[in-house]
């Protein structure tokens, strides 16, 4: 063992009273409150995603135990482990597993969890670093990967990247702009244009393009491309896919529905391809970590990240849901 706490530890904790009001407040725990599990991270670093500003504003139900720690990643090192394939001071990273959902999450300076939800924290990285990319960046990954295993080439044509402004929207620009693929990015704030072309965007196009009601079938403008919108977006962006192409949904920014047709798939042979990071096996875990440090250009993820301490956890939560965060947020556990 090693570090191990003997006193309090504070955290963010989210509560909900028999009125189902919800409120969040900053607090103490010790490791008699933490979840169970065979393994005990000192968490270094973590992240503010999408997923966390839903269970911290409660705009979306991704709380499903009450209380809760939020946060559904982190990157720390191991204090002590009953887990065969982990022990004290080895680097670590998690995402998903339900942690921050079901299980209580990074959003404290501690966690006890299942070991085999970990993965080793690759050399090339610093948790800082780690975190620069999160979950946001890992699904970005899952993406290409599905894009990949699907078939597509940068010879195949463009792909299009929806929530271009956001954490998995810039992972994947630069991802696929490294890759050699063609890259359209739609945004809502096009006045980021330059900020999403230093990243490897080529084209940029206004977010309502994407996010209107449109028509079954489209003009073909895209080979494939990377969805974390959803709804009005989602259908337009398969309905515009040429012929053969795929598209990788993982978010739902704009909405849970799909208000489209079967046109894409039964006309043009339109592939909708579904990615998870939250129960993926740990081997695509691997290699996604594995692969997006050796492709990932580490200049560039500085570039879209910024810095903050536990203190602005809340409010900046508060501002990713109203759209005012760009590219990716690391926490500072300190």
């Amino acid at each position: 063992m090693t570090d191990v706490p003997t006193g309090p530890f504070r955290a963010i904790l989210v509560s909900r009273d028999e009125n189902k009001n919800q409120s969040v407040d900053t607090t103490e725990l010790t490791l008699d409150d933490l979840m169970e599990g065979d393994v005990v991270v000192r968490v270094e670093a973590t992240t503010v995603n999408y997923k966390d500003g839903l269970a911290i504003t409660g705009k979306s139900p991704v709380v499903r135990r009450w209380p809760m720690v939020p946060g559904i990643d982190c990157a720390g090192t191991v204090v002590s482990s009953d887990h065969a394939g982990f022990a004290a001071g080895d680097a670590v990273i998690l995402n998903g597993w339900g942690v921050g959902e079901t299980h209580l999450g990074a959003y404290a300076q501690y966690m006890r969890v299942n070991g085999d939800w970990l993965i080793r924290r690759p050399d090339a990285f610093s948790a800082t670093d780690a975190m620069a990319i999160g979950t946001a960046g890992y699904t970005a990954m899952l993406c290409v990967m599905a894009l990949e295993r699907y078939g597509l080439t940068p010879q195949s044509g463009p792909i299009v990247v929806s929530g271009a402004n956001g954490g998995v929207g810039t992972v994947a620009i630069s991802l696929l702009s490294g890759l050699g693929y063609t890259v359209i990015a739609s945004t809502g704030r096009p006045q980021e244009a330059d900020f999403l072309k230093e990243l490897g965007a080529d084209e940029i196009i206004e977010r309502s393009e994407l996010s209107d009601p449109g028509r079954p079938l489209g003009k073909e403008r895209w080979a494939g491309g990377v969805d974390v919108a959803g709804s009005h977006t989602l259908a337009n962006m398969l309905a515009m896919t040429s012929y053969g192409g795929a598209v990788a949904a993982c978010g739902l920014a704009q909405g849970m529905d799909l208000p489209t047709t079967v046109a894409p798939f039964i006309l043009r042979g339109v592939s909708l391809l579904g990615v998870d990071s939250v129960m993926a096996a740990k081997p695509t875990r691997e290699e996604a970590w594995r692969r997006l440090a050796q492709e990932l250009d580490i200049k560039k993820l500085h570039s879209l990240s910024q810095t903050i301490g536990f203190a602005d956890i809340v409010p900046t939560a508060h501002a990713i849901i109203e759209g005012d965060i760009r590219g990716r947020v690391v926490v500072d556990m300190g």
